[in-house]
């Protein structure tokens, strides 16, 4: 019984965690412009770094894609999953001329779908997997960790554009 208790806990940890990453987002671009948020770019990455609203949009497309996955290892017997080139869609979905407050309340949308979703699922549900393109065989548990892990990596990105 302790086991259970201590996985349901660390699990709904990980959906607070959903939610609160973008109550961080939202603190950390309060007063970003649009024309910061266009303009500074990743430093680690030169002309090629994305821009804050490139990284907000990827975590908005993100979000929906590891949504979707869920989903899908719901339904399907070990579901193949689909790989995504995030280069090559911020590219053609326009990243970059999109608007932030837009993109941001769309992420929020999408968001609370997606903590839902994980917030629902109980006992066998977690065992539902798929194979991932880049991970091979990826649980529940995996991608209820993945979406945190995702946050705090473009939470530090966008906390090093700003700083420049």
């Amino acid at each position: 019984m302790g086991l259970d208790c201590d996985v349901d806990r660390a699990r709904a940890g990980h959906v607070r965690l959903m939610r609160h990453s973008l109550a961080t987002l939202d603190f950390m671009l309060a007063d970003v412009s649009q024309q910061v948020a266009t303009t500074r770019r990743d430093p680690n990455d030169g002309d090629k770094g994305w821009t804050v609203l490139e990284v907000v949009c990827h975590l908005r497309d993100f979000d929906r894609i590891f949504r979707s996955r869920a989903r899908q290892m719901l339904a399907e017997s070990e579901p193949q999953l689909q790989g995504y080139d995030h280069e090559r869609m911020a590219v053609e979905f326009g990243y970059n001329a999109q608007d932030l407050r837009t993109a941001l309340a769309e992420l929020h949308a999408s968001r609370g779908e997606t903590a839902d979703l994980f917030a629902a699922l109980q006992g066998e549900q977690w065992q539902r997997s798929g194979v991932h393109p880049e991970r091979g065989r990826f649980t529940m548990d995996d991608a209820l960790i993945q979406v945190g892990l995702h946050d705090m990596l473009h939470i530090e990105q966008i906390t090093r554009i700003l700083r420049g």
